[in-house]
């Protein structure tokens, strides 16, 4: 929780939305599809395509996932940065929050994304539980920070 016993918890850099990666986190590289499908008319346009995804945990206070989709040249695809957390606030429930900026690269180097905040009530003793979802365009400051974790992950993925 933060200073004021109020909103977010105070969380490491690393494990806040954008923020800097631990030093020694590495992406779990992945195929997109099994070499059976690859061997398909309709898998082989994915042939040599990979996820990169690092996931860095805060144990109880929440969890950061990045995640990279390149093709088989090595362009970039999409990438995607996500921070679910829990917070408190006294006298309060716990609250659910997560922080996502997530979108494609376009072949002329733009981004094409959405910033989403999410909030909602744990435990859900609801059969319709309140979340809230709110979406914006996200910041040239945002899609810049992104870009930058983007090549972090691909300079780690390639090794020293």
């Amino acid at each position: 929780m933060n200073a004021g016993g109020e909103g977010p918890p105070d969380l490491s850099p690393w494990h806040a939305l954008l923020g800097p990666l631990p030093a020694g986190s590495a992406p779990r590289a992945s195929p997109v599809g099994s070499p059976a499908i690859h061997g398909t008319p309709e898998g082989a346009a994915v042939a040599g395509w990979e996820t990169l995804v690092i996931e860095l945990s805060a144990g109880s206070a929440g969890l950061r996932i990045l995640q990279v989709l390149r093709d088989a040249e090595g362009r970039l695809l999409s990438a995607s940065d996500h921070v679910l957390f829990r917070s408190k606030t006294e006298g309060q429930p716990v609250q659910i929050r997560q922080e996502s900026i997530g979108g494609r690269f376009e072949s002329d180097g733009d981004f094409r994304g959405t910033f989403w905040l999410i909030t909602g009530p744990e435990p859900v003793d609801e059969e319709e539980p309140r979340w809230e979802l709110t979406p914006r365009e996200p910041t040239k400051g945002e899609v810049e920070a992104l870009r930058r974790l983007v090549a972090e992950v691909v300079r780690r993925r390639m090794g020293p």
